[in-house]
């Protein structure tokens, strides 16, 4: 342990120690996920709204949460069902996530505008995209009143991923999906490339063994 971290006191020379500024009250956490969230209000009406403030809670049971405005439509049909469909779209589907975000159910037909193809739910009454790469039903078990958004913590009754991100020993790669992010009011697509592994950091390094070949006379 000692050794690692002489290693990394001594990488320290190559970054540069900046001057901080101090926000106060400002969330700066990014980037986060841009999702599409499909719903459906007790009569059956389905919408489809962005949403960035969503995160992963627990892992057994599986749960995640989503927060929204009290204001949007979306609001008043998943408090009305309490379930959701979260729909992971990839980069090629940037410009209808942010039209999802800015344009109101209640003025417009969605799903219509964007050519969705709906699919029924496996678990939940809320039907989810095909066209996006992965989808994940959920089930909403609390609503946490905060401030300008409430939050809706769920679990997670099933998911559906397209065949093609899965290889042959049935390891499911994400990058493949080219998934995209929120930041600061921007779009921004996922590197392919990964950068290292869970665990890499303390995992022992492999001894390579040097076979000497002998020549044939």
């Amino acid at each position: 342990m000692l050794i690692f971290i002489k290693k990394i006191k001594k990488r320290r020379n190559f970054d540069l120690i900046m001057k901080k500024r101090n926000l106060k009250g400002s969330v700066v956490l990014n980037p986060v996920p841009a999702v599409l969230v499909t719903c459906k209000n007790s009569e059956g009406k389905d919408n489809v709204f962005t949403v960035a403030w969503v995160g992963t809670i627990c892992s057994r049971p599986p749960m995640l949460s989503i927060s929204i405005r009290p204001e949007r439509l979306s609001y008043d049909y998943i408090k009305e069902t309490m379930e959701f469909t979260i729909n992971l779209p990839s980069k090629k589907q940037t410009k209808v996530v942010d039209f999802c975000g800015v344009r109101s159910g209640r003025q417009i037909d969605k799903i219509k505008e964007c050519a969705f193809t709906l699919h029924d739910g496996l678990k939940v009454k809320s039907s989810y995209i095909e066209e996006c790469p992965i989808n994940i039903e959920c089930k909403v078990k609390d609503i946490i009143k905060l401030g300008s958004h409430d939050m809706f913590i769920a679990e997670v009754l099933t998911s559906h991923i397209n065949e093609d991100l899965f290889d042959e020993k049935d390891k499911i790669h994400f990058e493949k999906a080219d998934l995209i992010s929120y930041s600061h009011g921007e779009y921004f697509a996922l590197s392919k490339d990964a950068i290292g592994k869970f665990g890499y950091s303390v995992a022992k390094k492999k001894k390579k063994i040097n076979k000497k070949i002998k020549s044939k006379k």
